[in-house]
C-alpha cells in the first residue's frame, strides 16, 4: 500500500438528477440538496480539500443509477469506486452481480433502509444475497438507523468472511450524550475483524444541524475504541451533508479530533483504509 501513502480518498459520497419522487427521503429541512449534483460538481471541492478521488455510493434503488455511477467512473478519474444497489433477495442474484461485476469500477453494494425494519437484513432472502457477494469479491455498506443496529450485529456474524463497512457510524442522534445501546452495538460490531466503520454522516443526526466540533467527539471516542484507526474511514456524505454543513467544515471536525495522531495514522483513515476495504485500483 505505500504507493498511495499520501493519497486522500473521501468514502461516501452521492451523484444524482433530483427528482421529488425518486428522492422523497429528503425532507422540508434539508431541500438546500434538492436540485442536482453530478462528478463536475464535486471534484473542483475534492481538489480544494486536497482528496484526489472519492468513492460513488447509490442513493436510488435501482440497478439504472448502479449503471450510470459505474458510467460516472469511466468518464472521471477520481472516482475510483462504486458501490451500487442489486435486489441481494432475486433469485437470479447471483448473475445480476455477475453482469455488474464485469465492469472492476463495482467495489460494493448497499441497500437504503429509509423505510424498512432491521429485520430485512436477517431475512433468508436477503442473506442469500449477501452470501452471494463473495463469489464476486464484493463489500457490503450497511446502511441503518441506530434502532437497527441488533440486526446489523446478527447480520455481521452469520457472515464472519465477508467484507461490511457501517455507514454513518450507525447513525446515532448526535446532540446529547451517546445512547448506551448505541456504545454497545457499536463494540460488537468492532469485535468482528472484518467489519470497518465510516465516520461520515455525522453532521445531518444533529438537532435542528445546529453544532460545535466538541459535539461529535463522545461518539468518535467511541468508535475509534471499537474498531481501532486500521478499520475507520473518512467519508463526507457529500451533497446530504451540505444541509448542515460546508464541505471543509465537515473535514474540519474530523482533522481537529485527529489532530494529535500519527501522519501515518491519518493516512489510513483519510485514504489508505479507504483503498484497502475497497480494493482500490491505484
Amino acid at each position: 500500500m505505500s504507493q498511495i501513502s499520501n493519497l486522500k480518498i473521501d468514502s461516501h459520497q452521492h451523484f444524482w438528477k433530483y427528482d421529488p419522487v425518486k428522492y422523497s427521503w429528503i425532507p422540508e429541512e434539508m431541500s438546500a440538496i434538492r436540485q442536482d449534483f453530478f462528478p463536475e460538481d464535486l471534484k473542483p471541492v475534492l481538489s480544494k480539500n486536497g482528496f484526489s478521488g472519492c468513492i460513488a455510493v447509490q442513493a436510488d434503488q435501482s440497478e439504472t443509477e448502479t449503471e450510470i455511477l459505474l458510467k460516472y467512473a469511466e468518464q472521471h478519474d477520481f472516482i475510483k469506486g462504486v458501490v451500487g444497489w442489486v435486489d441481494l433477495s432475486a433469485a437470479d442474484v447471483e448473475d445480476r452481480l455477475k453482469n455488474f461485476s464485469k465492469n472492476t469500477f463495482l467495489k460494493g453494494i448497499r441497500h437504503t433502509v429509509w423505510d424498512e425494519k432491521g429485520e430485512f437484513m436477517t431475512a433468508p432472502n436477503f442473506q442469500r444475497g449477501i452470501k452471494a457477494l463473495g463469489l464476486f469479491d464484493l463489500t457490503y455498506d450497511i446502511l441503518a438507523f441506530d434502532y437497527q443496529l441488533e440486526a446489523a450485529v446478527e447480520l455481521v456474524k452469520a457472515f464472519p468472511e465477508q467484507k461490511f463497512v457501517l455507514d454513518h457510524i450507525g447513525k446515532p442522534k448526535i446532540s446529547g450524550k451517546p445512547d448506551a445501546k448505541w456504545v454497545e452495538n457499536i463494540q460488537e460490531l468492532g469485535k468482528c475483524d472484518k467489519v470497518w466503520c465510516k465516520i461520515s454522516g455525522l453532521v445531518t443526526e444533529t438537532e435542528n444541524f445546529s453544532w460545535k466540533r466538541t459535539d461529535f467527539w463522545p461518539f468518535l471516542e467511541v468508535v475509534v475504541s471499537a474498531f481501532g484507526v486500521d478499520r475507520i474511514i473518512f467519508g463526507s456524505d457529500w451533497p446530504v451533508c451540505l444541509s448542515a454543513a460546508r464541505y471543509p467544515q465537515v473535514l474540519g471536525i474530523l482533522e481537529e479530533f485527529f489532530r494529535g495522531y500519527s501522519q501515518a495514522e491519518k493516512e489510513k483513515i483519510f485514504g489508505r483504509n479507504a483503498a484497502e476495504f475497497y480494493n482500490l485500483k491505484l
